[in-house]
C-alpha cells in the first residue's frame, strides 16, 4: 500500500552538485505532511518534480553537523 504525503520546499539553501542528467544534490528547508520544517539533503530532478532518498535533520541535528564540519 503507498501512502501519500506532501511536502513543501520553505527555503532552497543551496546546490551541491548537478549529475549529467540535471538532478540536482540540495540542502532546503522542508515542510513534509505540513509539520514543521525541517534541513533536508537529497537528490531532485529539475523543477522538482521527483526526488531521490534523502536525510532530513532537526534544527538540533543540523547544528551538530554544522559545527562538527566547522571543526574538521
Amino acid at each position: 500500500m503507498s501512502q501519500e504525503f506532501s511536502y513543501e520546499i520553505l527555503e532552497e539553501i543551496t546546490v551541491l552538485s548537478e549529475n549529467n542528467k540535471g538532478w540536482t544534490k540540495e540542502l532546503n528547508l522542508i515542510s513534509w505532511n505540513n509539520r514543521p520544517a525541517k534541513f533536508d539533503l537529497r537528490d531532485w530532478a529539475p523543477n522538482h518534480e521527483k526526488m531521490g532518498k534523502g536525510i532530513t535533520l532537526t534544527n538540533e541535528e543540523f547544528a551538530v553537523l554544522k559545527e562538527t564540519l566547522t571543526n574538521m
